[in-house]
């Protein structure tokens, strides 16, 4: 039988045990990966694996189950189990299936590389990466360096007549280096990340781009508290971009556990920014064509013009609203949907990133967070960082075990984009500028 097939028949069970709707999804996932070290092979893993997840509706009571167990013969008590736990929990007024779903054509998207390396592609990958880190100078240990694949196929199949699927393929290779020695060692990384292995970056590109960020970091200071300038390298400008998304989800705004809540058709940014979630991007490392309960995607502009535009909306978050969801609920097998961002970038603005420093005299260029210090409810942030100074409009001196703090609604209204954007991972931005942020250190 085919996947679809099996969540039809598995659905069937569910309506004759006693489900007024139902819904069925089956992950498939292949995966292989390598990691080296000093020359040598340390570990060597492949994964196969497949997982079914069934959620009934009994009335406006629902429940899930899951099964790594895929024969048919099981399916109707599966579906029993189900029906019985939906039945005996609260009344959810908002749940239900989807009134927008609808099969769409995934090929466009271009998700899928037909291209399996085997283990000793990935093994000489690694290596790639690892030699290339170690010929740094300064560079004087490794953490290793790793390259993986992965296959995963989705299918989805509702009762109300939804049934599709798609694939995709993921390649990946990353490095992380030591420079220094003793209690002066600093260490530093690269990845990337693609769809499609032509779009992978070189692997001795990554080590020694990973090398490089290491012996960079040495001798770092601890500077003095200030409130100045803070400029973040794009690896973690994209972190801002996940505070906003955390902020915009439509089960947070419905919660009224946003500090976003009341801003819809509100200025949120400085003219100018635009913020966009894109799930049908061709070879997207989030792309989709459908989301997790069967909504078609499309193109969202979430900023305008520096005003909020949208929530992120699943169709229980949306229902709650009195909006309409916007395709972006995601789901494993044993958990109900949710809103997620897909492919999600800030637009890149006018300036380079030098011209986008040459007027700070002092400021912090950042190139590593830690923590994850954010009130999701005040929009209050604190979080550890890294990086240089920025001093007369260049960079500086290495710093170290500092805190950045501010509060993301004025972080987001006096912040500048350079016009440097790469679409390396799900979330991309370019470099970003942030006025008026405490630096607290020495």
């Amino acid at each position: 039988m085919t996947p679809l097939d099996l969540l039809a028949d598995l659905i069937a069970r569910a309506r004759a045990a006693g489900a007024d709707a139902a819904d069925a999804v089956l992950v498939s996932g292949t995966s292989l990966s390598v990691q080296r070290r000093l020359g040598r092979t340390e570990h060597l893993e492949r994964s196969e694996g497949r997982d079914l997840g069934l959620r009934v509706f009994v009335g406006r009571r629902a429940a899930i189950v899951s099964s790594t167990a895929l024969d048919p013969a099981g399916f109707s008590l599966l579906a029993e189990r189900a029906v019985a736990m939906a039945r005996v929990v609260p009344e959810d007024p908002y749940s239900g299936l989807a009134e927008q779903a609808q099969a769409v054509d995934a090929g466009a998207l271009d998700l899928c590389d037909s291209a399996e390396p085997s283990a000793e592609e990935l093994i000489a990958r690694a290596a790639a990466a690892e030699t290339a880190l170690l010929a740094v100078p300064g560079v004087t240990n490794t953490e290793g360096a790793e390259a993986g694949f992965g296959r995963t196929e989705i299918a989805l199949a509702t009762s109300a007549g939804f049934a599709a699927g798609y694939a995709r393929t993921s390649y990946s290779v990353s490095a992380s280096a030591l420079a220094g020695t003793g209690t002066a060692m600093q260490r530093d990384y690269d990845y990337s990340s693609a769809v499609h292995l032509a779009d992978l970056e070189d692997a001795a590109a990554i080590g020694h781009s990973a090398g490089e960020r290491a012996v960079f970091r040495l001798n770092p200071t601890r500077p003095k508290t200030a409130r100045l300038p803070v400029v973040y390298d794009p690896r973690v400008a994209a972190s801002l971009l996940g505070h906003l998304a955390g902020a915009i989800n439509g089960a947070a705004v419905a919660r009224g556990t946003s500090f976003l809540k009341e801003k819809l058709g509100s200025r949120i940014f400085p003219a100018g920014i635009d913020i966009v979630d894109d799930p049908r991007r061709r070879r997207g490392p989030r792309s989709r064509p459908f989301d997790g309960e069967g909504v078609p995607t499309a193109e969202l502009h979430l900023v305008q013009d520096g005003v909020l535009a949208s929530w992120l909306l699943d169709t229980r978050s949306a229902r709650q609203l009195g909006l309409r969801s916007t395709g972006h609920a995601v789901r494993g097998t044993g958990g109900p949907p949710s809103p997620s961002a897909s492919n999600l970038y800030l637009r890149p603005g006018a300036l380079t990133p030098v011209e986008l420093m040459a007027d700070i005299k002092e400021g912090l260029y950042v190139t590593e967070m830690m923590g994850m210090g954010v009130n999701g409810i005040t929009g209050d942030y604190s979080r550890g960082a890294a990086g240089f100074m920025i001093r007369d409009g260049a960079i500086a001196e290495p710093v170290a075990e500092i805190t950045i703090a501010g509060t993301l609604p004025e972080m987001f209204l006096h912040l500048i984009p350079a016009n440097d954007l790469r679409f390396r991972h799900g979330t991309d931005a370019p470099t970003i500028r942030v006025e008026g942020m405490t630096m607290a250190g020495a």
